[in-house]
């Protein structure tokens, strides 16, 4: 019989198992249940994938990550292991046949999203399957004490009833220890075996810098460290106009966010993963299932949201064990902007209701009707009709997709409006003269009444499925029969699309779930606390913040946090400092920047001793923003 390292290295290439992968398998194949606590880059998928190629049958890999679940699916394809993913826009009918290829075309692997198992007809399908193991990533999910709480992961543990004697293992990357216990209880784990891996990550040194020009300590920063990196931003604009501006300098950069065209996004990521540049400017759109074991240094020049986010977003770097940095860098402002950036636009009851009521408009969903119907959508269009707030109406989208209300699939896609210009017996000729077009145009004349009468909004998802072919295929037809004027027709960029998982019950539909917003409001204001504190704490070592806002406790300080390096600095003499700033400014006037990296003093130091300097009336400013002597 193969061993598990036999696996390993038939099918990854890996002559050995990271602590504790190995005593996890070991668990899953003994039948048992498990829980396992594996920070970022600690190799989770390993767990389940390696004892699912040694035992008959399947898993099921139960993930809210569409883009991880897609990942995986395509890795394990490369890898010659057949794998499925039931992601949205699958029809019944095609999930359905998807499902029959797990029954009986050897299948190892089926990824489904916690919403999909609240239909009971799946269940019934997949209870006729040979499961062999059941994977819960993202476990924390299901606790209303974690920061991703997702009401439908509270019904997997309806799947133990059916599937007895299957192991259930449940991972996590970032779980505090209410939230570790919680999870436990709410999947219905039967006295499963605890693994969990230290948050320490020792090869990380943690540094916050406190400056003015976050630029250019990113350009010191690469250019001190040329190995790969990535820098992450709050906003696409940023991604644009960082990446932009590191390439004035001299950076070979590329950029990365949820508004990417796929291909585009492919071969950015690409041209990154092959190193043929330097740095990734990204959005938290990008990360999850990327594994590059070398990046030397991830670099945050906004306040993250949690300490959740940071800690996997951080944790991108040094997964070869080799000495990395996680860096932050902030300015006085930034607690301010970022608490009105995430806090003061957290949606309360009544802002809730009233974008769930004006979406259902916008749409034109009629009340007791909408449910698995899928549209195009623009929120800039949408919160400019209404006059929202644009980051309180995607917290609202967000919400609403994680309580299983609605799916939120963010990609770029075409939102199109035509009319038909030629009477609709020319159409019909039209179509006997070129077969080829045939099926899109008639999916959009059985569909849309009126389009021979005004201009009409077409959902580009709904032709597609009803004509089997692809959107791009549907683009040039547009285009093809305008050219030959048959329609007129425009077309828009729509950045995402939402599918509708339940029937319009307007205060029904809000009134179950108003009790989790406000508790989720309450976990994010204690979470951006935690934040602020890692950020301002200046009597302890970094890394033990981290540790302590997950409950592990740590006897000594990491060594190589830019708190324990300023500790380890003998404090330098103002007085010293003053002398040795007076000396420099009898040669030549010098900013600040270059007096700090002339005398090698920290920003704080430099501040300092220039403010003790102006005060005295020794040094004045000139006209070019100089130190000069008075």
């Amino acid at each position: 019989m193969q061993q598990p390292l036999d696996i390993l290295k038939k099918y990854w290439q890996h002559d050995s198992f990271r602590e504790p992968q190995d005593k996890i398998i070991q668990t899953v194949l003994e039948g048992k249940d498990a829980f396992a606590l594996m920070p970022t880059g600690g190799g989770k998928s390993v767990c389940f994938q390696v004892p699912t190629m040694m035992k008959s049958g399947l898993c099921l890999v139960i993930s809210p990550l569409i883009a991880l679940m897609k990942d995986q699916v395509v890795n394990l394809s490369t890898r010659g292991i057949k794998a499925i993913a039931l992601t949205g826009g699958l029809s019944s009918d095609a999930i359905s046949d998807q499902l029959d290829n797990c029954k009986f075309g050897d299948y190892k692997f089926l990824y489904v999203s916690p919403e999909r198992l609240q239909a009971d007809w799946i269940i019934e399908r997949i209870k006729e399957l040979p499961i062999s193991i059941v994977a819960i990533d993202e476990a924390h999910c299901v606790s209303q004490w974690g920061h991703d709480f997702r009401p439908a992961y509270l019904k997997i543990a309806k799947l133990k009833t059916h599937l007895p004697h299957v192991p259930f293992l449940a991972l996590t990357a970032s779980a505090t220890k209410r939230v570790q216990e919680d999870i436990i209880t709410q999947l219905g784990l039967e006295n499963p075996v605890v693994y969990k891996k230290s948050f320490a990550r020792e090869n990380i040194a943690y540094m916050v810098f406190e400056t003015e020009d976050k630029l250019y300590r990113i350009q010191q920063i690469l250019t001190k460290n040329p190995q790969p990196s990535i820098i992450y931003v709050r906003n696409r604009k940023s991604c644009h106009d960082v990446s932009q501006q590191l390439s004035s300098l001299g950076f070979k950069t590329t950029y990365y966010h949820g508004g990417v065209k796929e291909k585009e996004k492919e071969a950015n990521m690409n041209a990154w993963m092959q190193e043929r540049v330097q740095v990734i400017v990204a959005t938290n759109a990008f990360g999850m299932g990327i594994d590059k074991a070398n990046v030397k240094t991830v670099i945050h020049i906004q306040l993250p949201e949690n300490p959740e986010n940071y800690y996997q977003e951080a944790g991108r770097a040094g997964r070869n064990g080799e000495k990395s940095f996680a860096v932050l860098l902030v300015n006085k402002s930034d607690s301010t902007v970022t608490k009105n950036q995430f806090i003061k636009v957290l949606p309360d009851r009544k802002f809730l209701k009233k974008v769930y009521s004006k979406l259902n408009s916008y749409l034109q969903i009629a009340y007791g009707e909408g449910i698995g119907e899928t549209f195009l959508f623009n929120i800039n269009e949408f919160c400019r009709q209404y006059d929202f707030s644009i980051v309180k109406v995607y917290n609202v989208l967000q919400f609403l997709d994680r309580q299983g209300i609605v799916t939120l699939s963010k990609h770029f896609s075409e939102n199109i409006s035509l009319q038909f210009l030629l009477p609709s017996k020319e159409v019909l000729r039209y179509i006997s003269l070129n077969p080829a077009d045939e099926d899109i145009i008639l999916a959009i004349l059985r569909n849309y009444a009126g389009v021979f009468d005004m201009e009409t909004s077409i959902n580009t998802n709904l032709i597609t499925k009803k004509s089997k072919k692809s959107e791009q295929e549907l683009l040039n037809l547009m285009s093809r029969l305008q050219q030959k004027g048959v329609i007129n027709y425009t077309s828009k960029g729509s950045d995402s699309s939402l599918t509708f998982n339940e029937v319009r019950e307007d205060d029904l539909t809000i009134n179950k779930i108003a009790v989790f917003l406000e508790k989720q409001n309450e976990i994010k204001v204690r979470q951006f606390e935690a934040i602020v504190d890692y950020v301002e704490n200046e009597a302890r070592c970094k890394q033990r913040l981290i540790l302590d806002y997950f409950g592990e406790e740590k006897s000594s300080d990491c060594g190589i946090c830019s708190y324990c390096i300023t500790k380890s600095r003998v404090p330098k003499s103002i007085p010293d400092l003053a002398n040795k700033v007076l000396e420099l400014l009898v040669a030549a006037p010098y900013s600040s920047r270059e007096i700090e990296e002339k005398l090698g003093l920290t920003s704080k130091e430099t501040v300092h001793v220039l403010q003790v300097l102006m005060e005295n009336e020794k040094i004045k400013i000139n006209i070019n923003n100089q130190y000069t002597l008075k």
